[in-house]
Parts: C-alpha cells; structure tokens; sequence
C-alpha cells in the first residue's frame, strides 16, 4: 500500500488524488513532529485535531488518517515527496495555512530547535511559501498560544 503511495507521488505527469494528498500533508506533520526526536502524545493529538478541522474529520476518521500517515512517514524516504503532493493539491493562497499547521505541531512542546527551524525553512520553500510569510505564520501560532 505504501509502496504503491510512494510511487504515485513521483509520478510527474498525474494528479494527486485528494485522499493521497491528505496523507501526505499528515505524514508531513508527522515528520516535523518527529524531528525533535520526542514524538508526543500532545502532539499526535495536535496533528489529529489540525486533519480533523481541516479535512471535517470525525475523531476515529481523523485518527484513522494519522495512524496511517505514521506508518508512511517511518517508511518515506524524503520530504521532497510531501510537499510536491501538497504543492500540487493545495492551491497557493491556501499554502500559508499548511505552513501554519506546520509550525502549530513544532510549537506544540513549547520549545523551538534549530534543527525543526531548518526543516520548516526547507519544507515552506518546497511548499513556495517565502521566509517572510512563514515567519508571519509561527507569530500567528505564538499569538494564539499567548
């Protein structure tokens, strides 16, 4: 099943399907999650309340989705193939808010590392959203978590 994933988001030449690209931006919260190497219960419930507001999920729906995004994110080989799956899926002006989410999940533990800044860096530019712009999303994050 994952193998069979992994090669449709390389293909260059065929759309994402809508449920491939819902994983893909749940396996990506995992994997931002997991690069601090402490992957919480907090924050595997932050990431199932983001796909449950953001897909309309029900709780089993939404961790129905994260259960298999983890086991894709433990198996995926890069990044890369995330977020081409979300760039082509999610339209630009909507791409900020992935960012948002993005940072909500490197937030969650309250501590910011500069190996998670890094990874964000890389994935919003993957994403073709702008250090300004993801700078601007962490504040809106910060603000509300006040």
């Amino acid at each position: 099943m994952f193998a069979d994933f992994l090669k449709r988001l390389i293909q260059a030449d065929a759309p994402i399907p809508e449920l491939d690209a819902h994983l893909a931006l749940t396996a990506l919260l995992v994997r931002v999650a997991r690069a601090d190497g402490d992957y919480s219960a907090e924050e595997a419930a932050r990431i199932a309340r983001v796909v449950s507001n953001r897909y309309g999920l029900d709780a089993a729906g939404a961790a129905d989705l994260l259960g298999q995004a983890e086991t894709l994110e433990a198996e995926a080989p890069d990044t890369v193939r995330f977020t081409r799956a979300i760039k082509d899926a999610v339209p630009y002006e909507e791409r900020e808010a992935v960012v948002e989410s993005l940072w909500d999940i490197v937030l969650a533990d309250g501590v910011r590392e500069q190996h998670e800044d890094s990874l964000l860096r890389l994935v919003s530019s993957l994403l073709g959203v702008n250090d300004r712009n993801s700078n601007l999303a962490r504040k809106r994050v910060e603000a509300r978590r006040g």
